[in-house]
């Protein structure tokens, strides 16, 4: 089914990327073939996937942790739905590891054997907001909004590439019990990264000697990430996806209560009375500010 809005390409409910959308891993993905030892990253949209990627790549492939190996990040670790570069994942050595945005009801029905991993990352949705927003003004793929408050009701109306955030988080909350799956919430990670990594590591059953566990933990800095070439995809930008006006990065500021300078005091009230409705019965925790305990 398709969708009138220019960037968007609807499919069985849910909104994808009608630039980068590979059609033949949609239309086949619920009987896509999941092997064992498979990990997958979910997230909704701006809520910290380019930066978990970096953290599963360093955790996971040593020639990318001492840099003896220059390969990109989205290569080592491709997007499910949105195979930029065309790689063959029936060829891609174990453990293959993914990233995707797509909602619970639509993963290969092999993630449902308990055997392979997801780690689901969220975010608070006001910084996802303000991160969206921005980033759809960047990308020339995406629908630009005029203003922040045209932009926020898409978002609340799940009118935007990746649905409704709120149906995002609690589909996969309320049906956690049919997956292997782990919960992470950026704020946690940005808060204490190093706890955060070896929470990572015990779900992967990974262990790393400390000398590679500080390696890991220097190298996952925002910071050190948006410097890294590997992993702070410039190059696709640039030479592959194209930016309005040649300007901004893909990586923008990666912090905790960035909302607070951009959303009025109305718009962040309406935003919390709809939050509260919509996830009065889930009870992940939500960090606002990064002050916050």
């Amino acid at each position: 089914m398709d969708n009138k809005d220019e960037d968007i390409f609807k499919f069985k409910g849910y909104n994808f990327l009608r630039a980068l959308v590979s059609m033949d891993i949609v239309k086949n993905m619920e009987d896509y073939e999941i092997r064992d030892d498979d990990i997958f990253i979910v997230t909704y949209p701006k809520s910290g996937t380019t930066w978990t990627q970096q953290i599963l790549c360093l955790i996971c492939f040593e020639s990318h942790r001492n840099g003896t190996e220059n390969i990109a990040t989205i290569d080592r670790i491709p997007s499910f739905e949105y195979n930029i570069h065309k790689l063959d994942y029936a060829k891609m050595p174990s453990p293959r590891i993914f990233t995707s945005h797509i909602p619970y009801y639509l993963v290969p029905k092999g993630l449902k054997d308990k055997k392979a991993k997801i780690i689901y990352v969220y975010r608070n949705p006001k910084d996802v907001l303000i991160s969206f927003f921005h980033f759809s003004n960047l990308m020339v793929v995406l629908k630009a909004s005029d203003t922040l408050e045209n932009f926020m009701q898409r978002f609340l109306n799940g009118n935007l590439v990746g649905s409704l955030w709120f149906d995002h988080i609690r589909g996969w909350y309320e049906h956690r019990h049919d997956f292997n799956i782990m919960f992470m919430s950026f704020e946690d990670m940005k808060k204490d990264l190093r706890s955060s990594v070896l929470k990572i590591c015990s779900f992967l059953e990974k262990e790393l000697s400390e000398e590679d566990m500080d390696a890991v933990v220097r190298q996952a800095t925002f910071e050190k990430m948006k410097a890294d070439p590997r992993a702070n995809n410039e190059h696709i930008i640039k030479d592959e996806l194209g930016t309005r006006n040649n300007t901004g990065a893909f990586l923008r500021k990666g912090i905790v209560g960035d909302w607070k300078h951009y959303l009025t005091v109305d718009q962040s009230e309406r935003f919390d009375k709809i939050f509260h409705m919509n996830m009065k019965n889930i009870p992940l925790k939500f960090i606002w500010n990064i002050n916050e305990k």
